[in-house]
């Protein structure tokens, strides 16, 4: 961890608060004992299984809650998508979240912005939830069906560059 912070520079994690989550995530073991993994390590080498391989946040939830359970008592391997996620998005990498059509028609920006529904293929932005209070009416508001993560190149550029030995190679 030490050594990536180098390779990206201590000036890029000027926000003290970011270089700080960060040392605090790479020192602790993963749990007494441990050796091998620190928390950081560790949420990286799964959510890196979860990408490969296509997980959806639901089925990453479990197999984190299943490792947790397999862990030693007073581990620090966090039980839901959002733990990791938040330990990983201290790197400073800004991301969007962008709603998009269940169908990947199109993505609610810009002009589509206060749309409720896609143009193309008539789908409902929102999941469809039961309103108790209502005896039971469907309402169209909650979440979006569909959300793409956006992360901007800019900054993933700098990072690339950062390292001499790679920006060579990327050249």
């Amino acid at each position: 961890m030490k050594d990536m912070i180098q390779d990206v520079g201590v000036e890029v994690f000027a926000q003290a608060y970011v270089y700080e989550m960060l040392s605090a995530d790479a020192e602790p073991s993963l749990y007494v004992g441990s050796t091998k993994f620190t928390q950081f390590s560790a949420v990286l080498r799964v959510m890196n299984l979860k990408a490969t391989n296509g997980w959806i946040d639901k089925s990453f939830t479990e197999l984190l809650v299943l490792l947790n359970e397999m862990l030693l008592e007073g581990n620090t391997l966090p039980t839901r998508n959002y733990g990791a996620k938040k330990i990983l998005c201290s790197m400073g990498m800004k991301c969007k979240r962008i709603h998009a059509c269940p169908n990947d028609y199109i993505l609610y920006r810009k002009e589509f912005e206060d749309l409720k529904k896609c143009p193309k293929c008539g789908s409902s932005l929102y999941r469809k939830k039961r309103n108790n209070e209502d005896n039971g009416q469907i309402e169209n508001e909650g979440y979006a069906l569909k959300v793409f993560w956006y992360l901007s190149i800019v900054p993933r550029l700098k990072r690339l560059f950062a390292n001499p030995k790679d920006a060579k190679n990327l050249r």
